[in-house]
């Protein structure tokens, strides 16, 4: 599932960023050489980061 359009963020590549430490969507930006556009996916990845790392 793709959740940022703008940046072509799969919900894999985010979950692969959290598990290598991140846990903030800035970051995972970050580890994946991006930068939030237009901000409408960032809510979004904060419950995947949520989820990421209530299983973790």
């Amino acid at each position: 599932m793709v959740v940022c359009v703008c940046n072509a963020i799969k919900e894999k590549d985010l979950r692969a960023a959290v598990r290598s430490g991140a846990d903030r969507p800035s970051q995972v930006y970050a580890q994946l050489g991006r930068k939030p556009k237009c901000g409408q996916c960032l809510a979004f990845a904060q419950t995947i980061i949520k989820s990421q790392l209530a299983t973790a």
